[in-house]
């Protein structure tokens, strides 16, 4: 099977393509291609997709560091996402987000969609030992309060991505299984990168993309 391994950069995945320059992943047993998309709905959307429409693998994996909303999840813990949104399509009236779908734009059920969300419902994800979970995707990086209560209340998401909804769209359009996993890098508002744990995140993700090709 051939596996489509897709990161915004190559610094979230580059333990995994140290070890695959080296060789000392040649026993994996699928075939990888890597797609470094950039950062960003926009770019992930035409990157992913002009890949696809060149060579249709069997799966599709993202992996990436992201913010978290729960904190009580340490800092570090790799996540796998089971449902993805767009958070900030949406506007706010009267003190209250709504969505493309709340607006009634969108009918919440149209293909992708299942009631406003992005679901991953392959047999591939009921594999991967992690702890599955909701994620929403933004064009802008949460940092207001307000925000953060309007998405908390609307979604009730544990991880927040950039990157996201455009893997679920994408894959559940051309029907090619999937996997979305994120390692927790920050909490969501946290603006002082002297409380981040990218490091241990990089790592820890690697970790896991690599036990879960192993797996496959």
């Amino acid at each position: 099977m051939n596996c489509l391994i897709v990161a915004a950069t190559p610094i979230e995945i580059s333990p995994f393509l140290n070890q695959l320059r080296n060789g000392s992943l040649q026993q994996l047993p699928v075939e990888t291609d890597i797609l470094i998309t950039g950062i960003g709905l926009t770019a992930t959307t035409y990157s992913l997709s002009r890949q696809l429409l060149l060579k249709k693998p069997g799966l599709v994996i993202q992996a990436g560091v992201g913010g978290c909303f729960d904190r009580s999840i340490p800092t570090g813990t790799v996540l796998a996402i089971k449902q993805e949104t767009i958070a900030d399509q949406s506007v706010v009236e009267l003190n209250k987000l709504k969505t493309l779908f709340d607006l009634e734009l969108v009918p919440q059920n149209q293909y992708p969609y299942s009631k406003g969300w992005l679901l991953n419902k392959h047999e591939v994800l009921k594999k991967v030992k992690l702890r599955k979970v909701r994620g929403i995707s933004v064009n802008e990086i949460t940092t207001d309060i307000k925000k953060v209560k309007f998405y908390q209340e609307h979604f009730s998401p544990v991880v927040e991505s950039m990157e996201g909804a455009a893997l679920h769209y994408a894959c559940l359009m051309e029907k090619i299984p999937f996997v979305q996993i994120r390692a927790v890098s920050n909490y969501i508002a946290e603006r002082n990168k002297k409380n981040w744990n990218m490091k241990e995140s990089v790592i820890n993700l690697n970790t896991e993309l690599i036990r879960l090709l192993k797996s496959l």
